[in-house]
């Protein structure tokens, strides 16, 4: 089986998933009464695959899809703030061939990079159980597999560095914007950031200065290993 045969199974199994009631009917739920700038949208309401280059050195771990964001447009982090302040940077950095994003089918690629999540469903108030993380991570564990050229992770936010080090079978590590952990025991490099959400933008927590710094570092490491 090819990586893109591979891949192509991993979405169908994620998008089918059911494990977590609760989820499913928050996700479902939102993708009927929707919100009411987005009425003319067809939300996706499904769980939401990883997205980008599963070729690519860098792994970037989120929480979860936004209720509205991705849950709406089934894309890791498009259509919403978040996503605006993360694709930004990253096309600042290079990983992304354009600053922003709308949708799955606005022409936006990766290179080097892809984005996963701890999990797959919208959770009501942005907090999935340890259970639904724990019913989640396997898919995680079976993207990483998949990038046989992994050499950095980078963790957006706490539950995404915790749920991560799960999925590598390594212990936790102490959660610090800007931390960066060197490789050890099987898992990449390790790069920490608060994740990018409005709360955190908005409030000044994270700024566009903070996270560009986070990706000047993410390249300097990568210039190292080349």
């Amino acid at each position: 089986m090819t990586i893109e045969q591979a891949q192509a199974q991993l979405e169908q199994e994620i998008i089918a998933c059911r494990k977590c009631p609760r989820l499913v009917a928050w996700r479902e739920q939102v993708a009927v009464t929707k919100r009411r700038a987005y009425m003319e949208w067809e939300y996706w309401g499904k769980p939401v695959p990883g997205f980008g280059d599963l070729a690519g050195r860098v792994l970037v771990v989120g929480l979860a899809p936004g209720a509205h964001g991705a849950n709406r447009t089934g894309r890791m982090f498009t259509g919403d703030g978040s996503g605006e302040f993360l694709y930004r940077a990253l096309h600042r950095a290079g990983f992304a061939n354009q600053p922003s994003t709308r949708d799955r089918h606005d022409g936006l690629r990766l290179d080097d990079l892809y984005i996963s999540a701890v999990c797959r469903c919208a959770p009501p108030g942005n907090r999935p159980t340890p259970e639904e993380i724990s019913n989640c991570l396997p898919y995680l564990k079976r993207e990483i597999a998949l990038m046989s050229n992994l050499k950095l992770l980078v963790a957006l936010g706490g539950i995404a560095l915790q749920g991560a080090m799960q999925a590598f079978a390594y212990p936790k590590l102490p959660f610090a914007h800007g931390a960066v952990y060197p490789p050890e025991a099987g898992r990449p490099w390790v790069v920490v950031s608060y994740h990018p959400s409005l709360q955190n933008t908005q409030t000044g927590r994270l700024t566009e200065g903070m996270f560009a710094g986070i990706w000047s570092q993410v390249r300097a490491i990568l210039d190292e290993q080349a």
